[in-house]
């Protein structure tokens, strides 16, 4: 952390996410990098957030706190869950007000940075930025409403649907700087406005500082649950509806009980319930893992799966891949060739690639997976470390972005995309 003459000089960063360490929920972990690296280069850096689970609204957090130099600030009455949408609208609704309060009467505001969680978090940064007048980053990490539209959940028409495009609208007119986690994702919001002159495409950064080829035996989270030296296939992450596990859980239906592979699903959502519900000794349900031991559980699969709905190409973005990759473990791919990690998979060979609905497709890859010599498997996990290394490494990723919040100029007509070759 900087000296607090240095932080004077550098300015006070105010940052606006519902969710923050030590929340499991993946944009929290990347905000709180962010936060923290602000803290080495200087910043006062401050957050305000939601005082309750993200997922679990049973789970609370200290209301004030200190976490690596960043003071983080917890409201009440802004996570109910995910069990409804009129539940999820509360929770919002109540965060959006408080932050912007809060947010237009903290002392000495320099910087402004807003997440798009929860969706409408952009209204508290316009109302925090229309008072304070200062520099404004917008991090679209997904796109909403179009989320909620291309997976049924609102009409094209709805009032809510309308509000929510006219405040992406004036949140990417008001920002000095948009950045967006991939190439599809900015098409979306360049159809939305033109913001070509302040946006910048850059990838979220696994969490691990440093990729490693770690090895799968020995290994503490197989030894804990009994998988031993199993060939593991695994899916951390949300078991949401934009990445739909029905062709897997269907593919691993027809391979049956006397699977040689073990299938492992870690994290939670609304699909949780139907991966619990195949009730099959070649399956094993964990909620999320603490960030501490994540290296451990991640490094425990041979293959991790990424899956991701057709309709939801740039508007949500997975970012467990890059965790994955971290570890050098390769990636099957269950969705749409045209998306981001169907890029990577093209360009460096680290994975296999099955449309969804192809359950004979996905049982002939789950076969391979089985069969293949472990050193070819190690191989191709190999690829995906050094493209961690070599383009999309935690320090290089997380350095870019927190140039971008500073303000670093972005070329005219052009966006900077930090991506693989």
């Amino acid at each position: 952390m900087g000296s607090a003459s240095a932080a004077s000089r550098r300015g006070h960063v105010l940052i606006i996410c519902q969710v923050y360490v030590p929340d499991p929920a993946s944009v929290g972990q990347h905000m709180a990098d962010a936060a923290e690296e602000l803290v080495r280069r200087g910043y006062d850096v401050s957050v305000l957030t939601a005082n309750r689970g993200y997922d679990d609204p049973a789970v609370e957090y200290p209301k004030r706190e200190e976490r690596c130099g960043v003071r983080v600030r917890r409201l009440p009455w802004c996570s109910f869950g995910k069990s409804s949408m009129i539940a999820r609208l509360l929770g919002a609704l109540s965060f959006v007000v408080q932050a912007a309060v809060r947010g237009i009467f903290t002392p000495r505001v320099d910087h402004l940075l807003v997440s798009t969680v929860p969706p409408m978090a952009p209204l508290a940064a316009l109302a925090v930025s229309f008072v304070r007048r200062v520099r404004l980053t917008f991090w679209v990490m997904d796109l909403n409403p179009d989320q909620m539209v291309v997976l049924g959940k609102l009409a094209p028409d709805a009032p809510l649907v309308r509000m929510l495009d006219w405040m992406n609208r004036r949140i990417l007119a008001r920002a000095d700087a948009v950045v967006v986690v991939d190439r599809f994702m900015a098409e979306r919001v360049k159809r939305k406005r033109d913001v070509t002159r302040k946006l910048t495409i850059l990838a979220p950064w696994p969490h691990q500082a440093d990729p490693s080829n770690l090895p799968r035996l020995p290994n503490r989270f197989r030894n804990d649950h009994g998988l031993g030296e199993a060939r593991v296939v695994m899916y951390s992450g949300n078991h949401g509806p934009s990445h739909p596990l029905d062709t897997l859980l269907r593919a691993i239906r027809r391979r049956g009980h006397a699977d040689s592979l073990r299938y492992v699903f870690v994290g939670g959502g609304v699909g949780k319930r139907d991966v619990e519900a195949l009730d099959s000794a070649t399956v094993l349900s964990l909620p999320y893992q603490p960030f501490e031991t994540l290296c451990d559980s991640l490094s425990a699969a041979d293959v991790h799966v990424v899956t991701m709905g057709n309709s939801v190409v740039g508007v949500n973005h997975p970012c467990k891949v890059y965790g994955a990759m971290a570890v050098s473990r390769p990636i099957l791919l269950i969705g749409p060739l045209r998306s981001h990690v169907g890029d990577l998979l093209r360009a460096h060979d680290i994975g296999w690639h099955v449309e969804h609905g192809d359950v004979d497709g996905l049982v002939e890859v789950l076969r391979q997976v089985g069969e293949l010599p472990l050193e070819t498997l190690r191989a191709m996990g190999q690829r995906a470390g050094e493209v961690i290394a070599d383009s999309l490494d935690h320090r290089r990723m997380l350095g870019a972005f927190c140039d971008v919040v500073e303000g670093s100029p972005v070329p005219v007509n052009e966006s900077r995309e930090h991506q693989p070759a």
